[in-house]
């Protein structure tokens, strides 16, 4: 279930998990203060493990079993460039 945040008429602030068809609160359950729910920029991306780079492109793109070994034709030509 998500997690809302709400702004009291004192200009504070808390937090209700509730389900997202239920639907708003309009006073705060603590003091009967009336509340505004407030749209938050969200969670964000939470990151777990060794991360990104390591799990996709530690190779170059390529999975572990077709990495193959670069051959020495791969260099430039003298005189380019």
């Amino acid at each position: 279930m998500p997690t809302y945040e709400y702004k009291r008429e004192d200009g504070t602030t808390f937090e209700v998990i509730q389900k997202m068809s239920d639907d708003p609160l309009t006073t705060c359950p603590e003091t009967g203060q009336k509340v505004k729910r407030i749209i938050s920029g969200g969670g964000g991306v939470v990151y777990k493990g060794d991360g990104f780079y390591v799990t996709d492109y530690k190779n170059g793109g390529r999975s572990n079993g077709s990495a193959k070994p670069e051959s020495s034709d791969s260099k430039p030509a003298k005189g380019s460039g």
